[in-house]
Protein backbone atom coordinates (compact mmCIF):
# COMPACT_ATOMS: atom_id res chain seq x y z
CA UNK A 1 0.00 0.00 0.00
CA UNK A 2 1.68 3.17 -1.02
CA UNK A 3 1.62 5.98 1.93
CA UNK A 4 -0.69 8.77 1.51
CA UNK A 5 -0.17 12.36 0.63
CA UNK A 6 -1.11 14.66 3.27
CA UNK A 7 -1.86 18.41 3.09
CA UNK A 8 -1.33 20.06 6.54
CA UNK A 9 -1.41 23.60 6.65
CA UNK A 10 -3.18 26.24 9.05
CA UNK A 11 -5.04 29.07 7.30
CA UNK A 12 -6.44 32.30 9.18
CA UNK A 13 -10.29 32.72 8.53
CA UNK A 14 -9.96 34.36 5.31
CA UNK A 15 -7.67 31.94 3.72
CA UNK A 16 -4.15 32.77 4.13
CA UNK A 17 -1.37 30.71 5.75
CA UNK A 18 0.91 33.30 5.69
CA UNK A 19 1.27 36.95 5.98
CA UNK A 20 2.63 38.54 2.54
CA UNK A 21 5.73 38.51 4.13
CA UNK A 22 5.98 34.66 4.86
CA UNK A 23 5.30 35.51 8.26
CA UNK A 24 3.39 33.03 10.66
CA UNK A 25 3.51 33.97 14.17
CA UNK A 26 -0.07 34.45 14.12
CA UNK A 27 -0.63 30.98 14.24
CA UNK A 28 -1.82 30.13 17.69
CA UNK A 29 -4.86 29.44 19.56
CA UNK A 30 -6.77 32.58 21.11
CA UNK A 31 -6.30 30.97 25.23
CA UNK A 32 -10.19 29.76 25.33
CA UNK A 33 -10.70 26.08 26.38
CA UNK A 34 -14.51 26.24 26.67
CA UNK A 35 -15.05 24.79 22.99
CA UNK A 36 -12.18 22.35 23.29
CA UNK A 37 -13.16 18.86 22.01
CA UNK A 38 -12.27 15.78 23.94
CA UNK A 39 -10.14 14.54 21.26
CA UNK A 40 -8.56 17.39 18.70
CA UNK A 41 -6.12 16.58 15.90
CA UNK A 42 -2.84 15.04 17.51
CA UNK A 43 0.34 16.96 15.83
CA UNK A 44 2.78 14.39 17.62
CA UNK A 45 0.72 11.47 16.67
CA UNK A 46 0.27 12.71 13.10
CA UNK A 47 4.24 13.71 13.03
CA UNK A 48 4.65 9.95 14.29
CA UNK A 49 2.75 8.90 10.56
CA UNK A 50 5.23 10.70 8.13
CA UNK A 51 8.19 9.94 7.69
CA UNK A 52 8.78 12.56 4.77
CA UNK A 53 8.25 16.17 4.14
CA UNK A 54 7.19 18.06 0.63
CA UNK A 55 7.64 21.98 0.74
CA UNK A 56 8.52 24.62 -1.71
CA UNK A 57 11.74 27.15 -1.40
CA UNK A 58 9.68 30.04 0.41
CA UNK A 59 8.94 27.43 3.02
CA UNK A 60 12.21 25.83 3.82
CA UNK A 61 13.40 29.46 4.00
CA UNK A 62 11.07 30.16 6.84
CA UNK A 63 11.87 27.05 8.54
CA UNK A 64 12.74 28.05 12.64
CA UNK A 65 15.84 26.14 14.11
CA UNK A 66 13.20 24.26 16.53
CA UNK A 67 10.85 22.96 13.38
CA UNK A 68 14.42 22.11 11.86
CA UNK A 69 15.30 19.83 14.66
CA UNK A 70 11.45 18.49 14.92
CA UNK A 71 11.90 17.13 11.46
CA UNK A 72 15.56 16.11 11.49
CA UNK A 73 14.11 12.21 11.63
CA UNK A 74 12.08 12.64 8.37
CA UNK A 75 13.02 13.29 5.04
CA UNK A 76 12.46 16.75 3.68
CA UNK A 77 12.48 17.31 -0.14
CA UNK A 78 12.91 20.85 -1.40
CA UNK A 79 11.00 21.97 -4.49
CA UNK A 80 13.85 24.39 -5.83
CA UNK A 81 16.39 24.63 -8.60
CA UNK A 82 18.62 26.94 -6.15
CA UNK A 83 20.91 24.98 -4.06
CA UNK A 84 20.67 25.43 -0.46
CA UNK A 85 23.77 26.03 1.32
CA UNK A 86 25.20 24.20 4.66
CA UNK A 87 21.90 22.36 4.22
CA UNK A 88 21.49 18.55 6.61
CA UNK A 89 21.63 15.79 5.44
CA UNK A 90 17.99 14.73 5.59
CA UNK A 91 17.22 17.39 2.85
CA UNK A 92 17.17 16.63 -0.82
CA UNK A 93 16.30 19.38 -3.36
CA UNK A 94 14.15 18.11 -6.29
CA UNK A 95 13.03 19.90 -9.53
CA UNK A 96 11.29 19.49 -12.50
CA UNK A 97 7.84 18.03 -12.32
CA UNK A 98 7.83 17.51 -8.38
CA UNK A 99 4.65 16.18 -8.33
CA UNK A 100 5.04 13.49 -11.01
CA UNK A 101 8.51 12.86 -8.76
CA UNK A 102 6.96 12.71 -5.38
CA UNK A 103 4.26 10.26 -6.84
CA UNK A 104 6.67 7.92 -7.44
CA UNK A 105 8.54 7.95 -4.45
CA UNK A 106 5.36 7.26 -2.23
CA UNK A 107 4.58 3.85 -4.45
CA UNK A 108 5.25 1.42 -1.53
CA UNK A 109 5.91 3.09 1.02
CA UNK A 110 3.77 2.48 3.95
CA UNK A 111 4.15 5.71 6.08
CA UNK A 112 2.80 9.11 4.88
CA UNK A 113 4.39 12.23 3.54
CA UNK A 114 3.02 15.55 4.54
CA UNK A 115 2.42 18.30 2.17
CA UNK A 116 4.25 20.89 4.58
CA UNK A 117 3.60 24.43 1.75
CA UNK A 118 3.73 27.11 0.41
CA UNK A 119 1.33 28.46 -1.89
CA UNK A 120 3.23 27.34 -5.06
CA UNK A 121 3.64 23.46 -4.28
CA UNK A 122 0.29 22.79 -2.79
CA UNK A 123 -1.42 24.53 -5.84
CA UNK A 124 0.70 21.74 -7.91
CA UNK A 125 0.23 18.89 -5.56
CA UNK A 126 -3.69 20.10 -6.13
CA UNK A 127 -4.16 20.62 -9.82
CA UNK A 128 -2.34 17.58 -10.20
CA UNK A 129 -5.39 15.41 -7.84
CA UNK A 130 -2.13 14.19 -5.62
CA UNK A 131 -3.66 15.25 -2.25
CA UNK A 132 -5.16 12.16 -0.69
CA UNK A 133 -6.12 13.96 3.42
CA UNK A 134 -6.26 17.47 3.97
CA UNK A 135 -5.76 18.10 8.10
CA UNK A 136 -6.78 22.14 7.82
CA UNK A 137 -6.30 24.18 11.40
CA UNK A 138 -8.51 27.51 10.85
CA UNK A 139 -7.40 29.76 13.16
CA UNK A 140 -9.13 32.60 15.56
CA UNK A 141 -7.77 35.72 13.16
CA UNK A 142 -8.45 37.73 10.02
CA UNK A 143 -5.16 38.65 8.37
CA UNK A 144 -6.95 40.50 5.32
CA UNK A 145 -4.25 39.55 3.07
CA UNK A 146 -1.17 37.12 2.70
CA UNK A 147 -0.46 34.07 1.14
CA UNK A 148 -3.56 32.05 0.40
CA UNK A 149 -4.07 28.89 0.91
CA UNK A 150 -5.26 27.98 -2.63
CA UNK A 151 -4.64 29.71 -5.83
CA UNK A 152 -7.93 29.38 -8.05
CA UNK A 153 -8.63 27.26 -11.07
CA UNK A 154 -8.61 24.45 -9.44
CA UNK A 155 -10.29 21.28 -10.28
CA UNK A 156 -13.20 20.02 -8.31
CA UNK A 157 -12.49 17.43 -5.74
CA UNK A 158 -14.96 15.88 -3.43
CA UNK A 159 -14.11 14.98 0.01
CA UNK A 160 -15.46 14.10 3.06
CA UNK A 161 -15.32 15.02 6.33
CA UNK A 162 -13.36 12.51 8.48
CA UNK A 163 -12.89 14.27 11.54
CA UNK A 164 -13.51 17.89 12.88
CA UNK A 165 -12.25 18.91 16.50
CA UNK A 166 -11.63 22.51 18.39
CA UNK A 167 -8.57 23.11 20.81
CA UNK A 168 -7.71 26.74 21.98
CA UNK A 169 -10.45 28.48 19.71
CA UNK A 170 -8.59 26.64 16.43
CA UNK A 171 -11.00 24.34 14.58
CA UNK A 172 -9.40 21.18 12.90
CA UNK A 173 -10.55 19.96 9.73
CA UNK A 174 -9.29 16.64 8.49
CA UNK A 175 -10.89 15.14 5.13
CA UNK A 176 -10.19 12.79 2.88
CA UNK A 177 -10.80 12.16 -1.34
CA UNK A 178 -14.32 10.55 -2.01
CA UNK A 179 -13.93 7.73 -3.49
Amino acid sequence: MAGKIILSVAMSLDGFIAESDGGYGWVKGEGDSAQDTKSPFDMMKFMDGVDSLVMGRGSWEICTPEALEMFKQKKIYVATHRDIQDKPDNVEIISGNVVRKILDMQKGKGKDMWLFGGTKIIDDFLKAKAIDEYAIAVVPIILGEGKPLFLGKNPMQKLHLKKLSSKDGMVFLEYVKRK
